[in-house]
């Protein structure tokens, strides 16, 4: 379909080409410098907005973190000031079932407070819990949260928390994607990112979303 005479005009404006009257009306000086400064503000507005993305995208490591009593993911992952992310280090603080609630919340400190010390993080991001079947179990997940949150505190980092929902779209674009499916997600997205088992992967979903979606 051809462009309307109105469209052809406002090409020829924005081209810089001569403007004669057209046949349904004449164009006035304030018709031309109206759509001569709406078309400059659009494309000043669009690449502003493409620096803004481009520039300001948290560079250094983040911790991820997916906690659970019994099988706490933790993951380092770099973000490169090209905007690539490189995997550092990622464990399962694996407790033992003998060992008691105490025990294990203690290991989740200080495997998190190693890590951190290993590496240095700029901050930490943590699955946030969302739905929990009951009170025992949001009594023993929020343990497991409290204890990793206590170590990165310690370390004077800040912590950020992110719905599982949300980590999912951030890794692959689909919030109701499987673990397996985030695990290899992450193994292509990461340089030098095996694919991971699912609770390192789940933490490096929360590193990835954090490090997609908040701006500095």
């Amino acid at each position: 379909m051809g462009k309307s005479g109105r469209a052809l005009w406002t090409q020829k404006i924005v081209e810089g080409k001569t403007i004669a009257p057209s046949k349904s009306g004449v164009w006035t000086q304030k018709d031309i410098a109206s759509v001569k400064n709406s078309t400059a503000g659009e494309e000043r507005k669009r690449a502003n907005a493409k620096r803004n993305m481009a520039g300001r995208q948290i560079c250094g490591m983040v911790l991820g973190i997916d906690p659970s009593l019994r099988g706490t993911g933790l993951s380092v992952i770099e973000s490169r000031a090209d905007g690539s992310l490189r995997y550092v280090e990622s464990r399962t603080i694996a407790n033992h079932p003998k060992m008691s609630m105490a025990q294990c919340l203690a290991r989740i400190f200080e495997e998190t407070a190693g890590i951190i010390s290993r590496h240095g993080p700029v901050c930490a991001a943590i699955e946030q819990t969302v739905y929990v079947q009951n009170f025992k179990t949001a009594m023993i997940l929020g343990s497991s949260r409290g204890a990793a949150i206590a170590a990165v505190a310690s370390a004077e980092l800040e912590v950020f928390e992110y719905p599982p929902l949300r980590i999912k779209q951030a890794v692959i674009g689909y919030g109701r994607a499987s673990k397996e499916q985030i695990a290899r997600s992450i193994s292509a997205l990461v340089n030098g990112a095996p694919i991971l088992p699912l609770d390192e992967a789940d933490a490096s979903g929360a590193a990835i979303a954090h490090i997609f979606t908040h701006k500095i």
